[in-house]
């Protein structure tokens, strides 16, 4: 099944509450300083107080979660059969990849969560503290590398926006060690950016070097086809609320979050399919696509005459799998 790019019902009415009475124009000004120490390279250290926590979930809360649910998606759309007990949670933050899992995986029943900033984990803890699933998850603050030693194996690891905090010597450690504790399946999601795109293809050709398969996005574990200046990425549109547009600065009440991910699995998966990795051109003779096949990258062109084909191709969307009519 697949699940929304919107908040849950109860992560929303749980961040509501805590936003009663918080000023939009300081929480836009504390996400504003946040946002150029992650541009600049930093990481989550400039989040030390509740108000910025409240700030950070405010702005990013929203986008993260579309872009890992949009991820666990073409996952389960690949593999629909997992259904994973365990998950942890690397660099959690205020706990959205959880979220996100929970409503993709109702086979889910323990959640860890690790991350180095203590603020992040309060509020993490604070918004799963009514919840119907995550009310008993566990949260280990401090560094992840280290915890990640210490916990045991989980059946889903999912990473969102955290190996682009760390030096290439770090990412490559704490790749290692997710890995090692991934027993059926690791999710890493990054910013849709050429750097994003970069630091993925280096993590998934470190994994596949070590026994890893791609279930998503890729059809194959060879090299990636594209050529620079070109680079992989995909798109979720999220809609805005009212306080998410204050804090933003913006009028039109939806997002579109861009956002690159891999989804590596212990055994092969049982399906490869084509995936879409543009807008396609829908023309008055054919549809366009441009699709990553397991040979190649190839421009699909789907004819007007052949009406189902035609059809079917009108439905495709910006990362969609989809059987290639080439």
């Amino acid at each position: 099944m697949m699940i929304s790019p919107s908040l849950p019902a109860e992560l929303k009415a749980a961040l509501d509450a805590r936003l009663q009475g918080f000023s939009r124009s300081d929480a836009a000004q504390r996400s504003q300083k946040i946002t150029n120490a992650y541009r600049a390279g930093g990481g989550s250290g400039t989040i030390k107080s509740e108000a910025d926590a409240l700030a950070y979930a405010l702005a990013r809360m929203p986008a993260t979660y579309a872009a890992v649910a949009a991820s666990l998606n073409a996952l389960t759309e690949i593999a629909p059969d997992f259904a994973p007990e365990t998950l942890l949670d690397v660099g959690a933050g205020p706990g959205t990849a959880s979220w996100a899992a929970a409503e993709a995986f109702g086979s889910l029943q323990s959640f860890t969560l690790l991350d180095a900033n203590a603020t992040l984990s309060r509020l993490a803890l604070e918004l799963a503290q009514d919840s119907t699933r995550l009310a008993q998850c566990r949260y280990l603050p401090g560094d992840a590398g280290t915890n990640l030693a210490e916990v045991s194996q989980a059946d889903l690891i999912v990473a969102s926006y955290v190996i682009g905090e760390l030096g290439e010597s770090d990412r490559i450690t704490l790749t290692e060690a997710m890995w090692a504790k991934a027993r059926h399946t690791l999710v890493v999601i990054e910013p849709g950016t050429p750097a994003g795109y970069a630091r993925i293809l280096a993590l998934r050709q470190q994994l596949i070097s070590a026994g890893a398969f791609v279930a998503a996005p890729c059809p194959h574990e060879k090299p990636c086809p594209l050529i620079a200046p070109d680079w992989c990425h995909f798109s979720q549109r999220l809609p805005r609320s009212q306080a998410h547009r204050q804090i933003k600065g913006a009028e039109v009440p939806f997002e579109d979050e861009r956002f690159i991910y891999v989804a590596l699995t212990r055994t092969p998966p049982g399906t490869r399919v084509s995936r879409v990795l543009a807008p396609p051109d829908i023309g008055k003779a054919e549809i366009t696509a441009k699709l990553c096949t397991e040979r190649s990258v190839e421009l699909a062109k789907v004819p007007r005459r052949d009406k189902p084909a035609y059809a079917n191709a009108r439905r495709w969307r910006w990362g969609d799998a989809v059987m290639s009519e080439s």
